[in-house]
């Protein structure tokens, strides 16, 4: 069995106009929850053995932040088909990953990530920015990939960890 874990990157500026939409950056709220999430994966163990991400600037961001703080060791690999990818290139480009990781984190862009797992789960999840879902695949080798191949298990929405978060330490007091 393999996992894919899929996020959308963390929240962008929207500050400069004249940047193209490739090249917005992460604002502080996003910085922030990225570091969250990363944080996340290493509290609750999802780590991955590799992250796949667009090289867009706000993906790029994400994926270093997630990096660190989620101590992940290997390097990040960059792939510009991710950015504005539809569910087929997003298929296509799993078909190429290595066996050798059983978990790995593909850090993309909407709507080409949701209708990824929709396609791969056949259930419909909405991604707020920052959002990791987990999948678990049926298959042993990542070319064995395809529709309906996966079982959803889990969304980590950064509103709902924050949310659940506030209330564990309001009850502590």
């Amino acid at each position: 069995m393999k996992t894919l874990l899929i996020m959308r990157h963390a929240k962008s500026s929207w500050g400069n106009g004249d940047l193209a939409d490739f090249e917005r950056p992460l604002n502080s709220e996003g910085i922030k929850t990225a570091q969250f999430m990363g944080n996340l994966i290493y509290k609750t163990g999802l780590q991955p053995t590799l992250i796949i991400s667009s090289p867009a600037k706000r993906a790029k961001q994400t994926a270093v932040l997630i990096k660190a703080s989620a101590e992940i060791n290997n390097q990040i690999e960059y792939v510009e088909k991710i950015y504005e990818a539809s569910p087929t290139t997003l298929l296509n480009m799993a078909f190429g990953f290595r066996d050798k990781h059983e978990s790995i984190i593909l850090i993309g862009h909407n709507p080409g990530i949701e209708s990824f797992i929709g396609f791969l789960t056949g259930e419909k999840q909405a991604m707020s920015a920052g959002s990791i879902a987990k999948i678990n695949l049926e298959i042993e080798m990542w070319s064995e990939i395809d529709e309906n191949c996966g079982q959803f298990e889990l969304m980590l929405r950064p509103e709902d960890a924050l949310e659940s978060l506030i209330l564990e330490h309001s009850l502590a007091f």
